[in-house]
């Protein structure tokens, strides 16, 4: 018997739920938000959505690829593909019709992926003067220092745990990172950090203590609370920091929660490490990524 829309409309949701937990939270509200933009459209096309034809999915994606990126409707129809699997209805996204819209889209609108701007080491320096002399600054300071040295995703950073932390003779730490967007099953890499970090995180921990699980944790009337940062924390961190050493709007809102990622990286290429280095440091998979993160480099300077 053949599934109505409500009742797809209803299952797609309730299957989702298989997906917990086997997807970072951030993909999973990717998933939703991207499905439920194919559902509503084909409401307003008077069109089933699920199972959707061919042609369904072909003028979605059309439509789709004059109002967002390319990357956006690729996404999109990512999320149209698992959909139907888990309701294990045929899948009318791999057919060659829909290849050929999606490069039609492509077509319509090249763009290049937004590159976040690098908190390199002399943004770093600046944003750490700024900090204030609080339990937050001593948060803030150790966040961005051990960030910068890590080479991390702002999800990597928020994920780290006190257990994670060693300190090595040399005054230095060895960090662990369990989990990271390439890592999913949570083999981790082993990072290091310079010395300057270590005292920041020192300094943190003092006020912090040590009874705290997550290694960065929110700040109450004073006093730190046995729970995790959301990964906002850092961005809104990066950008606060611009502001207050003085640069312009339009290059505060230029950095990211990945700008102390890039930043180390295009540090380390200046400095003269090989790709291959860099790879491993920051635990890069595609070289096509990190390209990217490179290619800015040269022009590291303030503007």
């Amino acid at each position: 018997m053949e599934m109505t829309h409500h009742n797809a409309s209803h299952n797609w949701r309730s299957e989702f739920q298989r997906l917990e937990g086997a997807y970072a939270p951030a993909t999973m509200r990717s998933y939703y938000s991207d499905v439920e933009a194919f559902e509503g459209w084909c409401h307003h096309q008077e069109l089933t959505a699920f199972p959707a034809t061919v042609t369904t999915v072909c003028q979605f994606l059309g439509a789709q690829g004059k109002v967002v990126a390319p990357s956006t409707v690729q996404r999109r129809l990512y999320g149209i593909r698992k959909v139907h699997r888990l309701l294990d209805m045929p899948d009318p996204t791999l057919h060659e019709d829909v290849n050929l819209a999606m490069r039609k889209v492509r077509r319509l609108r090249p763009n290049r992926p937004k590159q976040a701007k690098g908190m390199t080491r002399d943004y770093l320096d600046r944003f750490l003067e700024v900090q204030p002399d609080t339990p937050w600054g001593l948060r803030n300071k150790a966040m961005l220092s051990l960030g910068y040295d890590l080479l991390a995703r702002r999800s990597e950073l928020v994920a780290l745990r006190t257990e994670d932390i060693a300190w090595r003779r040399d005054g230095t730490l060895q960090v662990l990172i369990r989990r990271s967007k390439t890592d999913q099953c949570g083999n981790g890499r082993i990072s290091f950090t310079s010395q300057r970090s270590a005292k920041m995180l020192e300094n943190w921990l003092d006020y912090r203590g040590m009874h705290i699980a997550p290694l960065f944790c929110p700040i109450y009337h004073g006093k730190a609370i046995n729970r995790e940062l959301t990964d906002m924390v850092v961005r809104r961190l990066i950008r606060n920091s611009a502001e207050k050493a003085g640069f312009d709007q339009s290059i505060a809102l230029a950095f990211s929660g990945h700008s102390m990622r890039v930043g180390a990286a295009q540090d380390l290429l200046s400095a003269g490490h090989d790709t291959a280095a860099i790879m491993r440091a920051g635990g890069w998979k595609s070289v096509d990524v990190l390209a990217r993160y490179l290619e800015y480099a040269e022009f590291n300077v303030w503007a």
